[in-house]
């Protein structure tokens, strides 16, 4: 009985730590950012409250799977996503018609705030609330 409760101990933990996958009906809408994080710089960054609030930054996806972030009443970044596990991937339509594609990890995800980062060396952690 003793061999099998470390295995099975280690079973629950996995099991436990797996996130569900996004669905798109959990992100549509916008969600208004209320913290901005840059962990990895040195020493790390943050946007104040105060630009935020005079900013009113946001991201919203709509049905079409098509995402719009909005920075300072205008539009900073459009094009379409598709969902892969716990990760948003990105397509930026670029001026020219050119596109890039990038992950957007979600950490957290609730019907109320969502919180998702860029990762690498200049990554960004959002937190943002469902308006």
């Amino acid at each position: 009985m003793k061999k099998y409760k470390l295995p099975a101990i280690i079973l629950m933990l996995l099991i436990a730590a797996c996130k569900p996958a996004l669905k798109p009906e959990n992100l549509y809408g916008t969600w208004k950012y209320i913290k901005v994080e840059n962990p990895n710089e040195t020493p790390p960054d943050s946007v104040s409250k105060s630009t935020l609030q005079e900013e009113s930054p946001s991201i919203r996806f709509s049905k079409g799977d098509s995402l719009t972030i909005v920075w300072g009443g205008k539009i900073l970044s459009h094009g379409t996503f598709v969902l892969d596990g716990i990760n948003i991937r990105y397509t930026e339509i670029l001026p020219g018609g050119k596109t890039r594609t990038f992950p957007f990890y979600v950490s957290e995800i609730t019907d109320k705030e969502l919180i998702f980062e860029t990762l690498g060396e200049e990554g960004t952690r959002v937190t943002a609330v469902k308006e």
